[in-house]
């Protein structure tokens, strides 16, 4: 009795591991964009505190979150706005880190909807920043956002990002 409850504790052992091994090396694709996306966003972020050295270090990291094709559609009453390209898209960053002294991007509503195929990704985000200017200014928004994403190779990439228009 004793021999057969020892097989059956390794037996349920064994595939505890074989389980958590799966689920490490096939991570749910939700799961997936869920990180990338929060890694996209602290690689946007910066802080006065950091130098410049630190700052493109993290923003030289953006590129790989973003599809060569990307468009970001702004529709901000009186400001709207379209960047076709990642070029476009790291010059305004640049840009950003010049009239500002910090930036703190978070993105912390996400709901995933993947396509059947599971070879694109669309997600409603609630995008909040911080910002300070380097006049000493600070403001703040929140945006509702859309995200077009499609799977690639070595994960996910954003190929679209346009403004959603809220009920005020």
């Amino acid at each position: 009795m004793k021999e057969w409850t020892i097989r059956i504790l390794l037996v349920a052992a064994l595939a505890a591991l074989g389980i958590w091994a799966w689920r490490a090396l096939h991570p749910d694709p939700e799961q997936v964009i869920r990180r990338q996306l929060q890694e996209m966003a602290k690689a946007v972020s910066f802080t006065a505190e950091q130098g410049l050295a630190a700052q493109a270090w993290h923003a030289s990291s953006l590129p790989e979150f973003l599809a060569l094709d990307i468009e970001v559609t702004q529709r901000v009453p009186g400001v709207p706005a379209t960047l076709s390209g990642r070029d476009e898209v790291m010059q305004l960053l640049t840009v950003s880190r010049r009239v500002c002294r910090s930036l703190r991007l978070r993105l912390p509503d996400l709901k995933i909807s993947l396509a059947p195929d599971r070879t694109m990704a669309e997600v409603y985000a609630t995008g909040e920043a911080d910002v300070t200017y380097a006049s000493g200014e600070k403001a703040s928004f929140l945006q509702e956002l859309r995200l077009r994403l499609v799977k690639v190779k070595q994960g996910w990439i954003v190929q679209q990002v346009e403004t959603v228009k809220t009920l005020t």
